[in-house]
């Protein structure tokens, strides 16, 4: 594990991250999703695309990347952006593919590079009565003298209050705009069982992305953990 400070809007980060360098002239980086890190993008992915060199990295406030500031997911963009652009290790002028999860596909979204997108996050999709009446509850118990914990989303349990700030933030982030509008070259690969980005969001995005090739494969929303294989195999396909 190595550590990358950088500064962004006069503060500062330190960026954990995980080289894997294949000797390649083309470099990929593996943004995780919400409450991940990279070892997990790395466990799926590291002994596959071996013509790429790898770049894995906790996003700021998971992992071993810590985090004391308010972001939103441009921020992120800026912070990664930044950490690329510093990274002595990589050839700005290599190609370079973004490989993003969940919350890490929204990031992938805004930088300027290839992306390969795993049941990315940002379509907004009605949500269940369930989900809604915990809402209406959650706003009352503003109003009393307690915390309801249990009401807080799954993703939003055991958070401090700086990485709750930031789950508010994004959670409910409509990027149907950032899809239609993405010029660079897209792969969209989606979990067939998937409760947590629903197969609903992966229709919307390849109506909104109609160049980008697409493909549904077995398993949850964590599908890619065991199918690196299937995906670079995908991949490559003409």
């Amino acid at each position: 594990m190595a550590i990358k400070e950088i500064l962004y809007n006069n503060n500062k980060f330190r960026i954990s991250y995980k080289l894997v360098n294949n000797k390649a002239n083309k470099n990929m980086i593996f943004l995780h999703g919400w409450g991940s890190n990279k070892e997990i993008m790395a466990m799926a992915f590291q002994k596959y695309f071996k013509d790429y060199n790898h770049i894995y990295i906790d996003l700021p406030g998971f992992g071993a990347s810590i985090n004391e500031h308010i972001l939103k997911t441009k921020d992120y963009a800026n912070i990664v952006d930044i950490f690329l652009h510093n990274l002595n290790t990589m050839d700005k002028n290599q190609h370079l593919i973004v490989v993003g999860h969940s919350f890490g596909g929204k990031i992938a979204l805004l930088l300027k590079y290839e992306i390969i997108l795993l049941s990315s996050a940002g379509i907004l999709l009605p949500k269940p009565l369930k989900v809604r009446l915990k809402i209406i509850i959650a706003k009352i118990s503003k109003f009393l003298p307690f915390k309801i914990n249990l009401l807080r989303a799954d993703d939003a349990k055991n958070l401090n209050s700086v990485m709750y700030n930031i789950f508010k933030n994004v959670v409910d982030e409509d990027f149907s705009m950032q899809y239609k509008t993405f010029n660079y070259k897209a792969t969209i690969f989606w979990g067939a069982n998937d409760n947590a980005t629903p197969l609903k969001s992966y229709y919307i995005i390849c109506d909104l992305m109609p160049n980008a090739k697409s493909h549904i494969l077995q398993g949850d929303h964590y599908f890619f953990l065991k199918q690196g294989e299937t995906i670079e195999r995908l991949y490559y396909d003409k």
